[in-house]
C-alpha cells in the first residue's frame, strides 16, 4: 500500500485534497433511501451496545440474573439490552462503562 502525505493549508482551498465523492450517486439518492439507511444505522447501534452489555457480563463471570441483582435492574431489562431491544441509556449507559473498565471497584461501590 502506497503512503501518500499531503500538506494543507486552511486558508487556501486548493490545497484541500480532492474528495472521493460520486457525486452521480449523491444527486440519485432518495429521502426515502436516507431514512432506510437511518433505521439500519439504528439497528447496528442497537446490536453494538447488546454486544457490549454482554461482553461486560461475562466478564464479571456473571449469570443474567446475577447481574440484575448485582447493578439492581431487573432481569427482562437486562435480557432486553443483550438481545438488542432496548439500548441502556443515562445513568445504566455509564454503570456499563466503570463496570467495563474498573470491575473491582464498582462492584464494591455497589454493595
Amino acid at each position: 500500500m502506497k503512503t501518500v502525505h499531503v500538506k494543507i493549508d486552511v486558508n487556501r482551498a486548493s490545497s484541500l485534497p480532492m474528495g472521493r465523492v460520486d457525486k452521480h450517486h449523491l444527486d440519485a439518492t432518495t429521502e426515502q433511501d436516507i431514512v432506510m439507511q437511518q433505521k439500519a444505522d439504528d439497528v447496528d447501534a442497537l446490536l453494538d451496545a447488546a454486544k457490549f452489555a454482554k461482553r461486560v457480563r461475562k466478564r464479571l463471570g456473571l449469570t443474567q440474573l446475577e447481574f440484575s441483582n448485582r447493578i439492581d435492574v431487573s432481569l427482562e431489562t437486562i435480557r432486553n439490552w443483550e438481545q438488542g431491544k432496548r439500548c441502556p441509556t443515562g445513568a445504566a449507559k455509564a454503570l456499563l462503562k466503570v463496570l467495563n473498565k474498573i470491575p473491582e471497584s464498582a462492584l464494591l461501590a455497589l454493595n
